[in-house]
Order: structure tokens, then C-alpha cells, then sequence
């Protein structure tokens, strides 16, 4: 049993809140207990982070602050495995994800950010004046302040660190909130945080839940200056109602129901190995994966049969072990979800192509399982293909035309991402203007420059993060006018 405690002011403290337990999802046993924040600890940690802003974390320059980021992710690397067995422990995800993607990228995230800030330049204008003698205006970017960084449970480290590096590389000091379901990595993160040098009150972590609990009482703390929040998109409609008294300013990555197009010219192979991934990787747990899926109808059959076959071929069992290929869902809550639409589908009348059930798991039978599941046969406002499921799942539909094709893509109130497949290229431009989406992968699938933008449209969220894009939120545009 693991006790994970809050990180406020460089100190590991007890929360006032009622504590709640932490479970393995591979099997469902309680492997540790959460120390919930009350409103007291989350008023300390927002006063803290106020409070370094001041110290000596405001007065260091740049390369001091990317100095010290450097050292965070050297942090993370040297106690790699420590950060690893959490995040499984966590989430349950295979090894062969977390240590390929989620540790290396929530290390990579600071030094990513430590690069960008070195580099990241503002406006110098010279202008008349009526005197003759002209002016100068520059910008500068300051700190917008305290942030308030509000986690998801599928890619805990990695999107965590997506928001907490920037906003300290930025000059920001910030109040962590991890999903309930995942305090690990995020309260180790703390004890790496005060082994490098950053100063106290530039990191804090509370736990807790989100109404009535740590979520809320920071999202509507007056002393936040701002909120970054990945999640589903109702909780994004909270958090900007909250953020609204005080005008703080709001960035959100929310939900999605993303499109697949493949066209009849796809490449069948790499397209089937991208559309495995797309659907069926994280257990499905990904704001990024393709729920929908659209086939033009020459290649169709053969398109479902192999990813089918792709679904079939998982092999679910002990995340630690390296021949495992799916874990669990996060949680029993969130299998009872993926569930009940596997059996909405069912009772639509959809053709189920592969799974739709719960995989026999021997030795861990308990755990939170559902099977990769392919349906076809359910018209486009069946609630299968509109609504977000968040599980290993995708409903397949035949078109005709690229009209149709985008018509049906963008029949959606999301606007996340889609992945297009084709070998012709002017069609691949003319698709991915046309979606409305915040990223179009044209045959490839979560394949992320980190220096470009990314976020959503539509009810997918407000905002872009990635290279700039991310410092434009973290920092504040000063206009300095001189009369020479």
C-alpha cells in the first residue's frame, strides 16, 4: 500500500479532505491510498505558488529557469523505472507503451520547452512621430502567473508535464490537480522537483476529486491567473463557467469522436497498421483515436476484415510483462461506460465484426476488461457513432464520394482530429483543408512534432499547444512604447 500525499510549498503533507483509495486496474485490488486536499490545502498551494513568484524563482533569468528544467528531466530519466512502475501501476497499460511513450515524452516535454523559450522572439516596431525624432516599441512576454493544471488519467506524466513545462519555462508557478484515478507520477514528480533545486512553491500537487472537492476549489481559486485543463468536454464547460468570474483565461483540450477516411488508392498495409494503432492503441483511452471510420466502398470489406483481424490479435494479461499487448480501462466506472455501448450497439442491430464483449484474462479476472471491438451496420445518428466511448472500439461505414466522405466526417459536434488515407496527394490537401479538425494526419496516425500546434475545434476546446503556440498561453504580451 502506497500513501500518496500533496506536494505544497517543496513539503509531501496530509490533505484535510477524505482520503480514497487507489486502484490496480489489471486486477482491481486497492494498491494505495489518496490524500484528498481539502479547501484549506488548495488555498496553502495557490498561496505558495503566489508566493514564489515573488521569490527567487521571479528573479531568475531564462537560462537559470532552463538550467534547472534540464535537470528535471534528468530527474525523471535516472529514476526512470521508479516512474515507469508507477504509471503502469496507475493505469495499468503495458510496458511496452508506458516505457516507449509516456515516460520518454514526460521527460522530453522539459527540455522540448527549455529549447523553445531560449528561442521564442516578440514584435520590434520603429514609428514616426510628429516630431521627427520617432519611437520604439518592443514586446515582452511575462509570466501570466499561478496556472492551474487539471490532468487526465489516460497519458498522466506525459500530458501533465505537456502543461507543467511550459508554464515553468515561462516564469509560471503552478497547482497540479492529477486525476483521482492517477496520483503517482505527478506526486513523484515533486520529489524530483526538489531534488534539482526548483524552488518551493513552484511546484504543487493536490488530490482530490472535481465538484465540491480539490477540482473545484482551484478552478475557482481567485489567485489562479490561469487554468489549462485536458478531459472530456463537459468538464471543460465547468471549468470555463468557473473561469469566467475574474475573466481568467482558459486552455482546453476536450473530447472528440474522430474520423478515419480511407480512400480506395491507400496503401492497404501501412494503412491497416496505422488505423490498429488509431482505434485500438492505450485500450482506446486516447483524445485522439478513431472512433469513426469511413471506407470508400471498392476496398471496404477487405478494410474491415483485416482490422478485424487486427483486434482479434491483442494479447491482454500482466502490464510488467513484455508479451502483453492491451491493459485493462482505467477504472470499473469507465468499463461499465465502454460496456453499456457494446451493448447499445448490439441492440441497434450493428454487425459485430470483432469482440464486443469481455476477454477471458487468466489471473487477473477482476480487473477493469473489454474486448477491441470493430462494429458495421448502424446509421450515422446511432449514438455508437456519435458519442465519444473512450474505449478500444470503432464503427465502420461505407462511401461512395470524397463529398460524402467529408460530409459524413464532419457530421460531428467535435473537431479534434482525423486521419486520411490516400497515395494521391492533391486529394490529401484538399481532405485536410476541408475537415474540421485541429490536426489531419494523412497516412500516419499520432505522429507529433512537438513545435507545431495542436488542440481542437468545435466542442473539442479553445486553444493550441505545442511550441509557441503553448507560450502564447503561459505568458503575458507587454507592449513597451519609448518616445526617443
Amino acid at each position: 500500500m502506497t500513501r500518496f500525499l500533496n506536494v505544497i510549498d517543496g513539503e509531501f503533507v496530509a490533505g484535510s479532505g477524505d482520503a480514497f483509495a487507489n486502484h490496480f486496474p489489471t486486477t482491481g485490488e486497492v494498491i494505495g491510498e489518496v490524500s484528498a486536499a481539502g479547501r484549506a490545502d488548495v488555498d496553502a498551494a495557490v498561496g505558495a505558488a503566489r508566493a514564489a513568484l515573488k521569490g527567487p524563482w521571479g528573479r531568475m533569468s531564462v537560462p537559470e529557469r532552463v538550467a534547472l528544467l534540464r535537470k528535471v528531466a534528468d530527474g525523471i530519466n535516472a529514476r526512470f523505472d521508479e516512474f515507469l512502475a508507477a504509471e503502469i501501476r496507475d493505469t495499468g497499460k503495458p510496458r511496452s507503451i508506458a516505457s516507449h511513450i509516456d515516460i520518454p515524452r514526460g521527460a522530453a516535454n522539459f527540455n522540448v520547452f527549455a529549447d523553445q523559450i531560449l528561442t521564442a522572439s516578440t514584435e520590434t516596431f520603429e514609428m514616426a512621430t510628429p516630431d521627427g525624432r520617432g519611437a520604439l516599441n518592443y514586446a515582452l512576454r511575462t509570466p501570466r502567473g499561478v496556472i492551474a493544471v487539471v490532468c487526465p488519467w489516460n497519458l498522466p506524466l506525459l500530458l501533465m508535464t505537456w502543461k507543467v513545462a511550459p508554464a515553468l519555462a515561462c516564469g509560471n508557478t503552478v497547482v497540479v490537480k492529477p486525476s483521482e484515478e492517477t496520483p503517482a507520477t505527478a506526486t513523484l514528480l515533486g520529489e524530483v522537483m526538489n531534488a534539482v533545486g526548483i524552488p518551493r512553491g513552484v511546484y504543487n500537487v493536490v488530490h482530490g476529486t472535481g465538484p465540491g472537492a480539490a477540482g473545484e476549489f482551484l478552478t475557482s481559486h481567485p489567485d489562479v491567473d490561469g487554468i489549462t485543463f485536458t478531459g472530456e468536454t463537459r468538464t471543460g464547460e465547468a471549468i470555463m463557467r468557473a473561469a469566467a468570474h475574474g475573466v481568467r483565461p482558459v486552455s482546453l483540450e476536450l473530447g472528440g469522436k474522430n474520423a478515419g477516411i480511407v480512400f480506395d488508392d491507400a496503401d492497404l498495409d501501412a494503412t491497416l497498421e496505422g488505423l490498429g494503432r488509431a482505434c485500438f492503441a492505450n485500450t482506446g483511452q486516447v483524445c485522439l483515436g478513431t472512433e469513426r471510420l469511413y471506407v470508400q466502398r471498392g476496398i471496404f470489406e477487405r478494410v474491415a476484415a483485416g482490422l478485424a483481424e487486427k483486434a482479434r490479435g491483442y494479447r491482454f494479461g500482466d502490464p510488467f510483462d513484455d508479451a502483453t499487448t492491451m491493459g485493462p480501462v482505467i477504472s470499473a466506472e469507465h468499463r461499465a461506460k465502454v460496456l453499456s455501448y457494446y451493448d447499445r450497439a448490439r441492440a441497434a442491430g450493428a454487425t459485430i465484426l470483432a469482440g464486443g464483449g469481455v476477454p477471458e484474462v487468466g489471473g487477473h479476472g477482476a480487473g477493469y476488461w473489454v474486448e477491441p471491438t470493430v462494429w458495421t451496420g448502424l446509421a450515422q445518428d446511432a449514438a455508437v457513432v456519435r458519442d465519444e466511448i473512450f474505449g478500444p472500439c470503432t464503427h465502420i461505414m461505407p462511401f461512395d464520394t470524397e463529398e460524402e466522405a467529408l460530409a459524413l466526417a464532419n457530421d460531428t459536434p467535435y473537431g479534434l482530429a482525423t486521419s486520411i488515407w490516400t497515395t494521391d496527394l492533391a486529394r490529401a490537401h484538399r481532405v485536410s483543408k476541408a475537415i474540421e479538425v485541429g490536426i489531419a494526419w494523412v497516412n500516419c496516425w499520432f505522429l507529433r512534432d512537438l513545435r507545431t500546434p495542436f488542440g481542437g475545434s468545435k466542442a473539442s476546446g479553445i486553444g493550441r499547444e505545442g511550441g509557441i503556440h503553448s507560450l502564447e498561453f503561459y505568458t503575458e504580451l507587454r507592449n513597451v512604447c519609448i518616445k526617443l
